[in-house]
């Protein structure tokens, strides 16, 4: 396991040392008098009149059809909470670095001084024209729920709260494989999902569209059900998708349940709700920087397959896997809409690198050769 304490130090004598981690360069030369002719003032008008007559060729002579704005209010910065733009802005430096590192797309980090959902969406829609793609990070729910699809509505560019959509992606693609190593299958199982934010909303929805038709939702309340009080229009879904029309606690709904999924809080998962799970069990504990549980008591409990957000064990659930290629394919492709056949080809795609799955290796690495150019190119169905 990775010492904190020197990686906490050694992370921020990084940052201090290079002031950031992104900088910006040109693509082309600024030496002469005809550099500057040629990529500014005169040269620059005729640029601007063609895209004028021709919009559609702003994608060709403008940075816009490789860039993405990475977008947040601080709200939700995962594992922080509610700590605002500049303290987020960090964040999604690390998440345009990793746009650049692994797709090859520019990506701009901009943070916002306000959480007004009408103003973020007002905002968002006015920067979109300077930009091939949104990805909308660490916004709250259940703002964040409308704050994505006011915005899609609006604009003909894919627009994607990476903390929902690909979240669900990894999940899935990691329990495709889990299910291989238990030797279950998808129609059968029973799943538990504990949190009923962002990321659970988005996983339900993916899971029941991949096939799962045993599952449970659970928040702080307990067991989210129809016709419990209070239920937000999210958790209402949720409750229509339930098997339990009761209440009930975290244990009730785990007791014989094949798989059990924390976007929620540290430790929840005690080693007697493990335990009470059906054989050949499932655990992906995902709350960062403390899992629900750690995976030697999962194991001590008799969990088969153990899955966490954090890279010093096994098995990590993390967005990067997904995200830039899944950008890379919908730049490259013009896709204007994410739909839910893009991202279930995504998790199949994750899911296949990794040709033999075991209790340890369920999940590709961000870092594995050509995942993320084979992401890219099945954003469109092949054949």
């Amino acid at each position: 396991m990775i010492n904190q304490d020197s990686l906490v130090e050694a992370s921020y004598l990084l940052h201090l040392e290079h002031c950031g981690k992104l900088e910006m360069r040109s693509k082309v030369p600024l030496e002469t008098k005809r550099d500057l002719a040629l990529a500014y003032t005169p040269g620059v008008a005729e640029i601007c009149r063609r895209i004028v007559d021709h919009p559609e060729e702003a994608d060709r002579l403008t940075w816009r059809k490789n860039t993405v704005a990475v977008i947040s209010d601080g709200s939700a910065v995962l594992g922080l909470g509610n700590i605002g733009p500049a303290a987020a802005l960090p964040v999604m430096e690390g998440k345009c670095a990793i746009f650049k590192r692994f797709a090859g797309i520019d990506a701009v980090p901009i943070v916002l001084a306000t959480q007004d959902t009408d103003k973020i969406v007002e905002i968002v829609t006015a920067l979109a024209p300077s930009f091939g793609a949104i990805q909308l990070e660490d916004i709250s729910a259940p703002r964040c729920f409308e704050i994505e699809r006011r915005i899609q509505e609006k604009l003909t560019i894919p627009v994607m709260h990476d903390d929902q959509h690909g979240t669900a992606i990894v999940v899935l693609a990691g329990l495709m494989n889990a299910l291989k190593v238990t030797q279950k299958e998808m129609g059968s199982i029973r799943v538990v999902l504990n949190g009923a934010g962002a990321a659970g909303v988005a996983i339900a929805r993916l899971l029941v569209r991949a096939g799962v038709k045993h599952l449970t939702a659970v928040d702080r309340t307990g067991v989210i059900f129809p016709g419990r009080d209070g239920l937000t229009e999210e958790k209402r879904m949720l409750a229509d998708l339930t098997d339990i029309q009761a209440p009930g606690t975290l244990a009730d709904a785990a007791h014989g349940a094949d798989v059990l999924i924390g976007v929620s809080a540290p430790g929840v998962f005690t080693a007697d709700i493990l335990r009470s799970m059906a054989p050949g069990s499932i655990v992906f504990a995902l709350a960062n920087p403390t899992p629900e549980v750690l995976p030697d008591v999962a194991r001590e409990a008799g969990v088969a397959v153990m899955a966490t957000g954090r890279s010093d064990y096994a098995n990590q659930v993390n967005n990067a896997i997904c995200y830039p290629g899944l950008f890379r394919g919908m730049l490259d492709h013009g896709v204007q809409k994410i739909t839910d056949e893009i991202k279930l080809r995504a998790a199949h795609v994750i899911a296949s690198a990794i040709k033999a799955p075991t209790p340890e290796m369920i999940i590709p690495s961000m870092f594995d050769e050509g995942l993320h150019q084979l992401v890219a190119a099945n954003v469109i169905a092949q054949g």
